[in-house]
């Protein structure tokens, strides 16, 4: 049985497909349910108990999945076809472990571990790809840090190599900041606890006009884009996504081929190593004021902007990656938009402050108006702030779609108990 052509229908029967999620969030939860939908058995692993994909699967497992011999554990019990991770803090030698053993992870194993990594992810989109990206400097210690600013110039961004979602990332305006950019970088990434010193990128803060997302599927029939989505953030997070966004042709045509020969360099490095390299990846890309396009970053996963494709297109991101995964052929007809000509979807996040329980009300005020929807990601608890829903609306244009979404999220009464 090839990866093209597992056998599928029978979750709890003889020969079940057998798919491990490392990371259980919205997102993964999104893509366990299209998995499950296709007939396929699902396990969702977390750090703890509750999560939102745990909610719905066959099986789940609560584990510190960046422990080696915890994560090699899991993999002798479950025995998965396919491993899915859904976050960053894995112990990556395991997944390359499984790989070898003959575990189909995704994308692969080779580019999580490049992925997960800014400085490895740098120089193969710039260096060895040829992407237009922003001027940077890599750094091991202050002293290279203060020099690495230097050289790229002031204003700049000092961020940890293997960090996410905007944790230990700083604005540096002037010399004076920079040491206090570089503990920053040490104690606000993810894993900081861990005793260890993180290498940093420093890159020139480019002449920003807006960010774009452009998500790039791998399957078994090559590579496609779906239309770009726009995207507003705060302290790197998102907070509000729309699709398609307004822009140029010569933006779009910059944007579908920055993102295509990312991924097509990825997958390369896939198959390499004889993995398949197929999944959805949300590649992130910067628009100067000047029109030009940079190449940014890249999640080799469903992306926190594309929560707008469960409104936008009839495969939503999180189909096509269930699909890709599985083997089954994606062309540019499964990712187009299902919105009438000249609409546009808009995803609010609903980010929820507190200590405790979050209990939605007045919902059915909330969805009253017409072409909007919710997701409730029925996360357990929020202990400060935590994303707990999106808010989902089809407009007439950009800025009706948005503010029918913001206006869900209003409308909601949202008690924490």
């Amino acid at each position: 049985m090839t990866e093209e052509n597992r056998a599928l229908g029978t979750p709890l029967g003889k020969h079940p497909t057998r798919v491990l999620f490392l990371g259980s969030g919205e997102l993964g939860k999104e893509v366990a349910l299209e998995l499950m939908r296709l007939g396929a058995w699902v396990c969702a692993a977390d750090s703890y108990e509750g999560a939102p994909a745990q909610q719905v699967a066959h099986e789940y497992r609560v584990l510190d999945m960046a422990n080696a011999e915890q994560l090699r554990v899991l993999f002798d019990e479950i025995q998965p076809d396919i491993i899915v991770p859904e976050v960053e803090a894995i112990a990556t030698s395991e997944l390359a472990a499984a790989a070898e053993r003959g575990a189909q992870v995704v994308p692969s194993a080779e580019i999580a571990s490049i992925c997960m990594d800014r400085e490895r992810l740098r120089v193969l989109a710039h260096e060895e790809l040829g992407l237009p990206t922003t001027p940077y400097r890599f750094a091991g210690s202050l002293e290279e840090l203060r020099a690495g600013a230097k050289t790229v110039g002031y204003p700049c961004v000092v961020k940890p190599i293997m960090s996410s979602s905007g944790h230990g990332q700083s604005v540096v305006r002037s010399a004076d900041t920079i040491d206090a950019a570089w503990v920053e970088a040490q104690e606000g990434r993810r894993a900081h606890d861990e005793g260890d010193v993180s290498r940093v990128i420093v890159e020139a803060l480019a002449p920003l006009d807006y960010e774009l997302t452009v998500l790039t599927v791998s399957s078994s029939a090559g590579i496609v884009t779906c239309a770009p989505i726009g995207q507003r953030q705060e302290s790197g997070d998102y907070r509000e996504s729309w699709q398609p966004a307004s822009f140029t042709q010569d933006v779009l045509a910059q944007a579908q081929r920055i993102a295509c020969t990312a991924v097509e360099g990825l997958v390369a490095k896939a198959k390499a190593s004889g993995e398949k390299g197929w999944g959805v990846f949300g590649v992130e890309l910067f628009v100067l004021t000047d029109g030009s396009v940079l190449f940014n970053e890249v999640s080799p996963r469903p992306h926190d902007t594309g929560m707008v494709t469960m409104a936008s297109q009839r495969l939503s991101e999180f189909a096509l990656h269930a699909r890709a995964i599985l083997g089954l052929p994606l062309t540019q007809e499964h990712v187009a938009l299902s919105i009438p000509d000249g609409a546009v979807a808009a995803s609010h996040a609903i980010v929820i402050q507190g200590d405790g329980e979050a209990e939605f009300r007045n919902v059915a005020t909330a969805l009253s108006q017409p072409g909007t929807d919710l997701r409730i990601f029925a996360k357990p608890e929020v202990h400060g702030h935590r994303r707990m829903a999106v808010a989902l609306a089809i407009g007439t244009d950009e800025a009706d779609a948005r503010a029918k979404a913001e206006n869900v999220a209003e409308s909601l009464e949202i008690d924490i108990a």
